[in-house]
């Protein structure tokens, strides 16, 4: 005798885990928006020639600086 038919989940999103606030990552820790990009920025540059990787480290390096300055002024 085989055993009885069980039917999978249903089709459609599976439900996940509750979303978190805007800026917060899943360790907890707040996000800021210009430094994720000046970080993005430093990656996809490693993908260019050196040559064209020195003015997008320069901009990278000032938007953190500017970031920081902000940081140290609240």
């Amino acid at each position: 005798m085989s055993a009885p038919f069980r039917p999978g989940p249903p089709p459609g999103p599976r439900p996940g885990p509750p979303p978190r606030p805007i800026g917060v990552d899943a360790d907890g820790a707040v996000r800021h928006p210009a430094v994720d990009a000046a970080v993005q920025a430093m990656a996809n540059a490693a993908a260019l020639s050196p040559a064209d990787q020195i003015p997008q480290y320069e901009a990278a390096y000032q938007t953190l600086r500017e970031t920081l300055a902000t940081i140290d002024q609240a």
